[in-house]
């Protein structure tokens, strides 16, 4: 899930003031809370989450310490998109999003993360590292082995924080970006610091993770599968997912890295568990909250408990070159899936920038 950092007056599942809720026949759109002017942005269809349950097909590629599982969608020689997904989630929470921005012309990656689903580390003597770093550089590697030498990057949670990480450290492989929830690159020193009660307690799932309870929680299949399924129902209250639709993501939990890497990460971001040295450099930069300069479109999940207010205040700082935020009512925290339509028009809108 999305970092700690400036989320000290979270106040929970309340609606925001700022969002604006704009509920057609299809459910609610996007907010827009800065409007500009997009050159020659073609219609988007409006599509209703649900009505994808599948890629056409997986591929695999080895791309640097993985054999890596992922869909693609879309002329092979379109600008391409790459959606990176977060956790507890996979590839299907842009099963919807997916198909609308093939049918623009993109050639539409998204890849299964570290840990989940079909990608595979390639040696079992590999460290099981889930630090930032660590996985923007396997999105790296995914694209020189897929010979991608510039992207638009999308994605929400994990995936949010990676593909900000690319776009400030690798900005000549990011063509523009968006980013649900803004600005998640990493600080730890920060994350060592308390934050209001209310909070803290949305995180209730990594602290538990810090413990040996929660490791064995998350290895265990049954206990894996209800807690993420808690975690669902919590972060997203409006959404009106079915049984079908988590167990087709609850499928990527069975990866055998899966428990490793979730703990890791968890535990790497409050300082309980060590990363790799070889990785220093890049960490000491992020540290520094570098600016993102790629044009970039940021999206707020209005019911998501870990959306910041002010409206993308919190973070605009960080985004120097063209930019729009935009709020979206009455969305939970897996805005691809929640709003494919909303999603696909921010990627198409920003690659116009």
């Amino acid at each position: 899930m999305i970092n700690r950092r400036g989320l000290g007056k979270v106040l929970g599942l309340g609606t925001g003031a700022a969002a604006v809720s704009l509920i057609g026949p299809q459910g609610p759109q996007a907010a827009f809370a800065t409007p500009r002017s997009v050159s020659a942005a073609p219609a988007v269809p409006t599509v209703a989450p649900g009505a994808h349950s599948t890629f056409p097909r997986l591929r695999q590629i080895r791309a640097g310490l993985l054999n890596v599982g992922y869909a693609e969608l879309g002329p092979a020689h379109g600008p391409v998109v790459i959606c990176l997904h977060g956790w507890p989630y996979d590839i299907h929470s842009y099963v919807d999003a997916a198909p609308l921005l093939a049918e623009e012309g993109y050639r539409v990656i998204v890849p299964y993360l570290r840990g989940h689903g079909t990608t595979r580390f390639l040696s079992g003597r590999t460290f099981r590292n889930a630090q930032q770093s660590a996985i923007a550089l396997d999105i790296i590697a995914l694209m020189d082995a897929l010979k991608i030498e510039k992207a638009v990057l999308a994605g929400f949670d994990w995936g949010s924080r990676t593909a900000d990480i690319i776009a400030a450290l690798w900005p000549e492989r990011c063509k523009a970006l968006v980013s649900v929830s803004g600005y998640l690159i990493t600080n730890r020193e920060v994350n060592l610091d308390p934050i209001a009660p209310r909070a803290e307690h949305t995180w209730w799932y990594q602290y538990y993770f810090a413990t040996e309870r929660g490791r064995l929680a998350m290895e265990d299949r049954t206990l894996r599968h209800d807690l993420t399924r808690l975690v669902w129902d919590t972060v997203s209250p409006t959404w009106d997912f079915d049984d079908a639709t988590f167990e087709r993501t609850a499928a990527a939990f069975d990866n055998p890295d899966c428990a490793a890497i979730v703990i890791h990460n968890y535990r790497w971001r409050l300082s309980l568990a060590d990363g790799e040295r070889r990785y220093d450099g890049l960490e000491r930069q992020l540290a520094t909250r570098p600016f993102i300069e790629v044009p970039t479109v940021t999206l707020d999940p209005e019911r998501d408990p870990f959306t910041a207010p002010g409206n993308g205040s919190s973070y605009r700082d960080r985004f120097t070159g063209e930019y729009e935020h935009r709020t979206l009512a009455g969305i939970g925290h897996n805005l691809p899936q929640e709003a494919p339509t909303a999603f696909a028009r921010a990627v198409i809108d920003v690659d116009r920038f």
